[in-house]
């Protein structure tokens, strides 16, 4: 049986005992919600993103918007729901050449006490936003969050698609239709988006349920398709002929004590979703 170096879910990086870190707060909305009033992964994925822009502007970071990410993990103990008050806080938990992980901690408050509920780790990649190539991190951005990441170095390697077969040795496969709204304003499938096709998976699995482990690693950018595009006329990228048409093939792998989805456009693999249930 094929298997990832995932399969064994490591530990997420500690919290800081000194350094940077930035907290918010928010209520957990109903558009957040599943129809049974848990949050949903995508809507977590959401939360990751704000604060993280927040936090950039808040500490007058090199050019706060020029990252993307290339994987993002969660560590699910408990779900929050439904007008939950959640408590956010991030910091760097490793340093790349080119990339640093962010660590978020999302609790839950009950009464006065606040529970761990999710703990993330995203790593996001420091780019040109007019070429996308990746740029390396200044010594400043290092000496402004250097300190709450205590000298710990972290890879920028994907690793849930090794080893894993191709598309013909997938157990079931589903569409993933692309809408206009999925897109944002770098011009790719906003990172949120990626984590629908795991709501999908489990609201068909009622089986695998928190506590548990998700990872979505990203391959290649999903971009909004054109009319000239898809007429294959290459040369015309005019903003006003983009359309919602298109959608992406979720395949799943069952592999015993986790579950693979690849996401395939046209051919080219976006993305690779891990799911262990613990």
């Amino acid at each position: 049986m094929p298997v990832s170096r995932l399969q064994h879910v490591s530990e997420p990086a500690p919290f800081p005992l000194t350094g940077r870190t930035f907290v918010s707060q928010r209520t957990v909305r109903l558009g957040d919600v599943t129809p049974k009033g848990r949050l949903r992964l995508d809507a977590t994925a959401r939360y990751l993103q704000d604060i993280a822009t927040d936090d950039a502007v808040d500490g007058d970071y090199d050019d706060p918007h020029g990252w993307v990410v290339r994987r993002t993990e969660m560590w699910v103990n408990a779900f929050p729901k439904y007008l939950d008050q959640v408590r956010l806080t991030t910091w760097c938990g490793g340093i790349g050449s080119h990339w640093a992980e962010r660590r978020t901690r999302i609790e839950v408050q009950h009464e006065t006490a606040w529970s761990v509920a999710i703990e993330a780790a995203a790593l996001w990649v420091r780019v040109d936003l007019q070429t996308l190539k990746p740029l390396a991190l200044t010594d400043d951005f290092r000496c402004r969050i250097g300190e709450a990441a205590a000298g710990r170095k972290i890879s920028a390697r994907l690793h849930v698609g090794r080893g894993l077969a191709d598309t013909s040795s997938a157990q079931s496969s589903f569409a993933v239709p692309l809408r206009f709204s999925d897109f944002d304003a770098v011009g790719h499938l906003n990172n949120a988006v990626y984590w629908e096709p795991l709501e999908e998976y489990l609201a068909a699995h009622r089986d695998r349920r928190a506590p548990l482990h998700a990872v979505v690693e990203h391959h290649a950018s999903v971009e909004p398709r054109s009319a000239a595009h898809d007429a294959a006329d290459t040369s015309a990228h005019d903003a006003r002929n983009i359309r919602s048409s298109g959608e992406l093939t979720a395949f799943v792998y069952e592999l015993g004590d986790r579950v693979v989805l690849r996401l395939v456009d046209r051919a080219t693999t976006a993305s690779l979703i891990q799911l262990v249930n613990d």
